[in-house]
């Protein structure tokens, strides 16, 4: 080839625009493939039974039934009214608010009191750990059993040692002023354990070169706490109070088989009255419509949550 002859061009750069730009999106598309195929199985069972579902209690929260073999009628937002206007909805969500605060107060102090205990590592501690993480892994079927046992009138271990001390004692499941107080007991007992894990992780950020330095300042023990490890657990505060109001939207088998509801609707949850609902009134449109409800609360509150985590944070 003679000097005065024009080299030719690369292929890709003589090729028309559409063609390149086909050509490098098969290129990343054949480089992501594996990745996407890794991916395809869990897509798979989000689009069946989470993202499905959801879109299955949509369309059923716009429709009605008179009796199960009825053909499906549509009524709009009618079945959002009716849940909205329902006594026993509205008693559930109160109850639902008091067992909420009642259980994730209690469960987060006491995760942050035995995280701060059992933050130094060592034999002792480790297996104090797991003691108290124990009763994260029993079944809360199982759990509810055993405080069913415990709570039993007359002849429960709860009354078998009190009875010694107090001429009458109540009926704990069946008083409607104390039965909800008394369930939240084992959700406590279930969950402390769980949340002192994200304690621990959280104590492990705290810069240790602060912590002793303030302590060569001679900031004790209580001064430490206030000003450098709360204030650096605010992130894993929030955190766990999104978790431990997510649970007790969510946890319903101790109220199933503890109290059914009772007595008098004084544990009726909401996850409970959709239960009611769909199972026992077959009304799947007044469920549907009911969590539609619960869902769109709790989305409301985790986007809060986490919005004010971001500001915190120095965020957008």
């Amino acid at each position: 080839m003679s000097l005065a002859e024009p080299a030719a061009l690369p292929v890709a750069a003589s090729a028309p625009p559409r063609l390149r730009i086909v050509t490098r999106f098969a290129a990343r598309l054949k480089a992501s493939l594996p990745a996407y195929l890794l991916l395809l199985p869990s897509v798979v069972f989000l689009a069946l039974f989470t993202y499905g579902a959801m879109g299955r209690v949509v369309i059923d929260a716009l429709y009605q039934r008179a009796t199960p073999k009825a053909p499906l009628r549509f009524v709009g937002l009618d079945n959002i009214a009716a849940v909205l206007a329902d006594p026993a909805f509205t008693g559930a969500v109160v109850n639902n608010a008091i067992y909420a605060i009642g259980t994730a107060i209690p469960s987060i102090g006491l995760a942050l009191l035995f995280a701060l205990a059992l933050a130094r590592t060592n034999a002792v501690t480790s297996a104090l750990r797991a003691a108290l993480f124990l009763p994260v892994l029993i079944p809360m079927v199982a759990a509810s059993a055993l405080f069913l046992f415990i709570f039993l009138p007359n002849v429960g271990l709860l009354d078998y040692y009190l009875g010694r001390l107090l001429p009458v004692l109540p009926n704990w499941l069946g008083d409607p002023d104390i039965a909800l107080y008394a369930i939240m007991v084992i959700t406590i007992w279930k969950n402390a354990g769980y949340y002192m894990l994200f304690f621990l992780a959280g104590l492990q950020a705290v810069p240790e070169d602060v912590m002793e330095a303030a302590h060569l300042d001679g900031a004790g023990p209580f001064m430490r706490l206030r000003y450098i490890i709360l204030p650096e657990l605010k992130p894993t505060f929030l955190f766990v109070t999104v978790i431990a109001t997510l649970n007790a939207v969510t946890q319903v088998d101790h109220v199933f088989v503890m109290t059914k509801g009772g007595p008098s609707n004084a544990t009726n949850l909401v996850l409970f009255y959709i239960y009611q609902q769909a199972v026992e009134h077959y009304d799947i449109g007044m469920a549907s419509a009911a969590t539609l409800l619960t869902l769109a609360a709790l989305m409301a509150l985790t986007a809060l949550s986490f919005r004010t985590m971001a500001k915190r944070e120095g965020g957008p």
